[in-house]
C-alpha cells in the first residue's frame, strides 16, 4: 500500500466497459506527512475520495482485489481515505 494525495480527476468517455461508471482520480504518492514524493498516477476510486484527500492505494495485481475492481483492467485503486497518521506515537498528519 502507498500513501497518496488526490490531485485531480481523469475523464474518459471511451473506455473498457468494465470501467463504465467508475471514478478515475489522479493521485501523487506522498510521505507520511503528506509531502509529495512521486509522480502522478491514475487510480480507480472505490471509497468516494475527493481532490485533496490523503488516501491509501494499492497497485498491480493487488488493485484488482476489491469488489469493485475484481477482473477489471486496473493497475491502481484507492481503497481508503486517511483520517490521521501516527508515527512513533505522534500524529504527523490529521485530516482537517
Amino acid at each position: 500500500m502507498l500513501i497518496a494525495r488526490v490531485i485531480g480527476t481523469a475523464i474518459s468517455t471511451i473506455k473498457d466497459e468494465k470501467l463504465t461508471g467508475r471514478k478515475l482520480l489522479i493521485c501523487r504518492q506522498t510521505d507520511e506527512k503528506g509531502v509529495a514524493s512521486g509522480k502522478p498516477f491514475v487510480a480507480i476510486d472505490t471509497v468516494d475520495a475527493g481532490e485533496g484527500d490523503l488516501v491509501l492505494t494499492a497497485a498491480g495485481s493487488s488493485a484488482r482485489q476489491t469488489t469493485i475492481t475484481k477482473d477489471t483492467p486496473v493497475d491502481a485503486v484507492i481503497m481508503a481515505v486517511i483520517d490521521h497518521l501516527e508515527v512513533d506515537g505522534a500524529v504527523v498528519w490529521k485530516k482537517e
